[in-house]
């Protein structure tokens, strides 16, 4: 995931259907993907880039179990605490799960869990930034792109590891 900052130009979208997890919105301004949701959220002119062509082709090597993680360029607005825990999900391994408290304690807070579940719920990079690897210590718990969404993507990862 490469990241770039002060994104102000045209905006673009495309929606994938069918995928395991239903509809899913890629939206890229300028060169840089800059959100990835669950359904149909339409952002700017719906228009096929090469670069939302690239995004559809690894997200659908990812659902088959060929892509670990992704290469793109990537534009994620966020506090610098939402951007230390995007950058510590990331740091999850393929097929694996860490508690909100375990990314707290990773970026050096200690006790802000919930904050850190804030901070997943404001992920722009649904599966690119993989927020649905984060769980609550008694198991799964919220994702922004719901729960069974969550599940279905743990259960892929599982199946592929």
């Amino acid at each position: 995931m490469r990241k770039s900052h002060n994104l102000q130009g045209a905006v673009f979208h495309i929606y994938m259907e069918n995928t395991p997890v239903g509809d899913i919105t890629l939206v890229q301004q300028d060169e840089r993907i800059a959100r990835l949701s669950m359904g149909r959220h339409p952002a700017g002119e719906c228009r096929e880039t090469t670069l939302l062509k690239e995004c559809e082709r690894q997200l659908w090597e990812y659902f088959k179990g060929d892509r670990r993680a992704f290469d793109l360029p990537v534009y994620a607005r966020g506090t610098p605490f939402q951007q230390k825990v995007w950058t510590a999900l990331s740091q999850i391994p393929y097929g694996e799960t860490a508690t909100y408290g375990d990314i707290a304690e990773h970026i050096g807070c200690s006790g802000a869990a919930r904050a850190v579940g804030s901070a997943c719920g404001a992920n722009p990079m649904l599966i690119i930034v993989p927020c649905h690897r984060a769980v609550g210590k008694n198991g799964l718990c919220g994702y922004a792109g719901g729960v069974v969404s969550k599940r279905i993507l743990l259960k892929i990862e599982k199946s592929w590891k």
